[in-house]
């Protein structure tokens, strides 16, 4: 598949680099597994000097035998000896950069604490005594947040308040997703969109592996997914249990409810019978994977609170996957992927609303877009946009079939929010699958 989007990224890395020629700069680039932080890297760096290294979880003379060789392959230099400590590497790599202008990439940053936990001091001493001498672009790199998050704002670790840039790649926009269908499967229908948008999420891994398997139906997609030796079967274990460690399995069976429309603390409490205030704060602060959803006007420190899993493809995978780990082992696909058909509408209804209200947002119309619901979740509303300088509100129901919503009744529900939205021109949008 060809590289798309990133354009912003691009530049601003660019913009890091031409910033390096004049000092050292440290940026630091963290996004979730498969996104594509590798790619955009190894595209930013084409045709100019870098280095790339990955830290893998073997002994560190191992990896600096390795780094060494990498070294001076690509800056093309010559090392007589050898380095079997990383701060040595790491010293002779700031003397290079003293004379000439390249790019460090390091790739998997956070393994190092696995590796071994005092090369971050060793980083630290190094580039406060080295770096104003240096033409060094240093890029760490790092697909799990909670540690990259700790390495580098925790005001206790020794590389707090280092970087001079920071990076947070996203998956890629609904337009990308036009784009990449335009170009692989140009006589794509909406049902097709919205399928390859439910289950990839726009993470480019999952969109790469579709395309390569020529899946962009949701049929097809099904049949990529349910199969032996599918990447997508054990992909929320890969991605997420190093992140939460020994205390997985709680955050797997929050993760699971919430795909699975339990939203509030207090349904989660009443199944799981525990507390998970604590479990939610890290999910939704430290690990990034879910979100409050409070309606749009709630007051400060408002009890209306629900939670969703912001990663599309997580989303679908706690919803049919792990909730169905007992079909996986025994490899009886069909039976899972049945199960997914017949919840299909309500799943990809809730995708659908997440469809526009991204579309809404890169309208760039808007400066606050969100959903409402009253006490006992009544008058619920799909999505409520607000130009607060023009005052304009727009007021939309999302269904796939547009025959089933009544904007009359749409109407009515808004007719609550009259006071709050005073001397505002109200519009009222029926969204569905035509539309997209």
């Amino acid at each position: 598949m060809k590289f798309y989007n990133r354009e912003k990224e691009l530049a601003e890395l660019q913009r890091i680099r031409e910033k390096s020629t004049q000092s050292a700069q440290m940026t630091i680039m963290v996004g979730r597994r498969r996104i594509g932080k590798t790619s955009l890297l190894k595209k930013d760096s084409e045709g100019k000097p870098s280095v790339y290294l990955f830290v893998a979880r073997k002994n560190e003379v191992l990896l600096c035998q390795e780094f060494v060789e990498t070294i001076k392959n690509s800056l093309q230099v010559n090392f007589f000896g050898e380095i079997t400590k990383f701060k040595d590497l790491f010293g002779w790599i700031m003397e290079l950069s003293e004379s000439r202008n390249f790019t460090l990439i390091i790739d998997e940053f956070q393994e190092f604490k696995t590796v071994n936990s005092s090369i971050f001091s060793d980083i630290q001493n190094i580039w406060d005594s080295k770096k104003s001498s240096s033409q060094i672009n240093l890029i760490f790199c790092g697909s799990i947040y909670s540690m990259m998050k700790d390495i580098f704002e925790n005001a206790k670790e020794p590389l707090f308040s280092r970087a001079t840039a920071r990076l947070y790649i996203k998956p890629f926009d609904i337009n990308v997703l036009k784009e990449i269908l335009t170009d692989y499967f140009p006589g794509y229908t909406p049902e097709d969109l919205l399928a390859f948008y439910a289950f990839t999420g726009g993470v480019a891994k999952y969109v790469e592996s579709l395309v390569e398997s020529n899946a962009f139906t949701r049929d097809s997609i099904l049949n990529e997914i349910f199969k032996e030796n599918s990447l997508f079967l054990e992909e929320g274990k890969n991605v997420l249990i190093e992140e939460f460690g020994k205390d997985y399995s709680t955050y797997f069976s929050i993760l699971s409810l919430i795909a699975s429309s339990k939203t509030s603390r207090p349904e989660i409490e009443s199944i799981l019978e525990m507390s998970v205030g604590g479990f939610l704060d890290k999910l939704e602060n430290d690990f990034s994977l879910i979100k409050k959803i409070k309606p749009i006007f709630a007051k400060q420190g408002s009890r209306q609170i629900k939670y969703e899993i912001t990663d599309n493809f997580l989303r679908f995978w706690f919803r049919f996957i792990y909730k169905n780990q007992s079909a996986i082992e025994i490899e009886n696909y069909q039976f899972v992927k049945d199960l997914v058909l017949q919840g299909y509408s309500t799943f990809v209804g809730k995708t659908l609303e997440r469809y526009f209200q991204q579309k809404l947002q890169l309208s760039g119309e808007f400066s606050e877009i969100g959903t409402y619901w009253g006490k006992g979740n009544q008058n619920e509303i799909d999505i409520i946009a607000i130009n607060e300088l023009n005052k304009r509100a727009v007021f939309a129901e999302v269904k796939l079939n547009k025959s089933k919503i009544n904007l009359e009744y749409l109407q009515n529900k808004a007719s609550t929010l009259d006071q709050k939205l005073s001397g505002y021109t109200k519009e009222f949008l029926a969204l569905s699958l035509e539309d997209m």
